[in-house]
């Protein structure tokens, strides 16, 4: 009789962790409470916790929030661009306030000391280079919206862009600024200003050379918006 009961318990428990379920954890935690109950039942007294039940119990009580926050539609992570079930969306920001909203980026193209050279002296065969890369980068950041997919498409009210040769690398240094007056910030025109520019002296120049290098695109302040402002630290 003892064994049968223990064995159809057991059986139970099985079945238990066997069923198919998206919260693994959660179904553990029950199971082994079940399967404690079940002992309990058969030796008089419940089993000593183990281990795995404890670490089982604090996955549930850590997947709690989360669980919760995901059924409300919450992003736990912060990324505004991945909606609740994890598919790409494009954020609504009809409720945010008009704000003023600027942000400068940089970048670096590494030109090497002969094509340096030839830029400096404007011996280039497709022109000035550093003059058509700064038209190219100011119309880039206009057309933001139209290369990254979930950008909106916002009024700037001014782009600025920079390029300067430095002799200390044989570089042309890239600095790139947006501004507008609206509901999203303009991060990403600043930043494609500057990789429109670095590309573009690419072109101007890669008869020249194939190893030139466009590197340290990055943002290096931004103001305005809910989160306000923001500079890199060196």
């Amino acid at each position: 009789m003892f064994l049968r009961r223990m064995a159809g318990s057991f059986s139970h428990s099985r079945r238990f962790l066997s069923s198919s379920s998206s919260n693994s954890s959660i179904d553990i935690a029950k199971a082994i409470d079940e399967l404690n109950k079940e002992m309990e039942s058969v030796f008089g007294e419940p089993p000593a916790d183990s281990g795995l039940a404890s670490s089982a119990r604090n996955d549930v009580t850590a997947q709690e929030p989360e669980l919760a926050s995901r059924e409300k539609g919450e992003d736990t992570h912060g990324l505004t661009h991945i909606g609740s079930t994890g598919e790409a969306q494009m954020v609504d920001v009809s409720p945010k306030q008009s704000t003023k909203r600027t942000a400068v980026s940089s970048g670096k193209v590494l030109l090497g000391k002969q094509v340096f050279d030839l830029v400096l002296a404007n011996q280039m065969a497709k022109g000035d280079v550093l003059s058509v890369a700064k038209i190219a980068g100011i119309n880039g950041a206009k057309h933001t919206s139209s290369l990254i997919p979930l950008c909106h498409n916002i009024p700037l009210t001014h782009v600025r862009v920079d390029l300067i040769l430095n002799p200390k690398d044989f570089s042309v240094d890239i600095e790139a600024e947006a501004s507008s007056t609206g509901k999203t910030g303009v991060e990403m025109e600043a930043m494609t200003a500057a990789s429109v520019a670095g590309l573009t002296v690419y072109d101007m120049c890669k008869a020249a050379s194939k190893s030139i290098q466009i590197t340290d695109i990055r943002l290096e302040s931004k103001a305005g918006g809910k989160s306000g402002d923001w500079s890199r630290e060196e």
